[in-house]
């Protein structure tokens, strides 16, 4: 899963950088609001954690220009602890969810979590789908009882296709969030990665839509 992180506290942003890619995202940066906005007007996100106090354009304005223009990625906003206006107005704005500083990361990625399940309609942390479990939280996957190793890029191949179960993702959208920026997307990559969770989980739980992309059956 790819987000976004709006955030101008240098070390805040690589302390986060750290945690995120350790729970298996991958992750766009912006360090001011202007930057943030253009990214997340143009990029494909499964939620996007929103600084409010950021220079050049403040996250509120951001979030409420976001909003204006139909963008309705799930947005997690940061405020300070005792700026109880800034939550109330982020809420008001348009965000699902506030943090506020100083936190634990893991409630951060408890939270992100959660608003990712509900953005795609899932109410657990826990997929079942016939032989196969995913545990989003932990990021353990299971067959028929038994776990399945995956390799960072594999898992998130197959948590974005379960998570997403009932639509077709086509091969532009699955590399978005199986890839960080700087990593080749090839198509035929996508393709050797999709071949190697089929062995793992089982042929069939993966289908192909030629032409179209793929789903979780």
């Amino acid at each position: 899963m790819r987000l976004l992180l709006v955030e101008d506290d240098s070390d805040l942003r690589a302390s986060l950088r750290r945690s995120l890619h350790d729970a298996a995202y991958v992750l766009d940066e912006a360090e001011d609001g202007e930057t943030g906005l253009h990214l997340a007007e143009t990029g494909l996100y499964g939620a996007i954690v929103l600084d409010i106090g950021l220079p050049i354009r403040d996250g509120l304005s951001v979030l409420e220009a976001l909003r204006r223009s139909g963008v309705a990625t799930p947005v997690l906003i940061l405020t300070a602890r005792d700026r109880w206006h800034d939550r109330v107005a982020g809420l008001r704005a348009g965000a699902d969810d506030y943090l506020g500083k100083p936190f634990e990361t893991e409630e951060l990625l408890a939270r992100l979590e959660a608003l990712i399940r509900r953005s795609t309609g899932q109410a657990a942390s826990r997929l079942v789908i016939e032989d196969l479990e995913i545990d989003l939280s932990r990021r353990m996957v299971w067959r028929d009882g038994t776990s399945v190793t995956l390799s960072p890029t594999e898992y998130r191949a197959l948590a974005y296709l379960a998570v997403n179960r009932g639509r077709v993702i086509s091969k532009a959208e699955l590399g978005e969030h199986m890839y960080d920026e700087d990593v080749d997307r090839d198509p035929n990559v996508i393709e050797v990665t999709i071949a190697r969770l089929r062995k793992k989980i089982g042929a069939s739980r993966i289908v192909t839509h030629r032409g179209h992309g793929y789903h979780v059956g």
